[in-house]
């Protein structure tokens, strides 16, 4: 069974998805906060771009 998981994880659709990390300072306590998002690799460069 475990096979058949590692065979579906490589496909090329799953190539095409990048994990973002932000540090966002939050405005209560002044620490960085790190979130994190799952989108498609040409949208990755619109978002770093963008500030919240």
């Amino acid at each position: 069974m475990a096979k058949k998981v590692v065979a579906t994880l490589k496909t090329t659709e799953g190539n095409a998805y990048a994990k973002v990390i932000r540090t966002v300072r939050s405005e209560k306590t002044g620490a960085y906060v790190f979130t994190e998002e799952l989108m498609p690799s040409e949208k990755v460069k619109e978002y770093l771009a963008k500030k919240k």
